[in-house]
């Protein structure tokens, strides 16, 4: 079974979340929601990709040993 959501409505969820949990303001939330999505438009992002990667794999322990 396949289920698709919106990818606003899951950012909404996570918004929603993160002012429940962490008491931020709205504002704040969709000013770093807007810088995301800016620096996924800017050379940075291959590295930004890269080191999430890398992060990841050092977590979960599944990178190269």
């Amino acid at each position: 079974m396949t289920l698709t959501l919106p990818f606003v409505a899951v950012l909404a969820v996570v918004g929603w979340l993160i002012v429940r949990h962490t008491r931020l303001r709205w504002w704040a939330v969709t000013a770093l929601l807007l810088l995301g999505f800016y620096l996924a438009s800017t050379p940075a992002a291959p590295l930004i990709d890269d080191t999430t990667r890398s992060g990841v794999e050092v977590v979960n322990r599944t990178g190269s040993k």
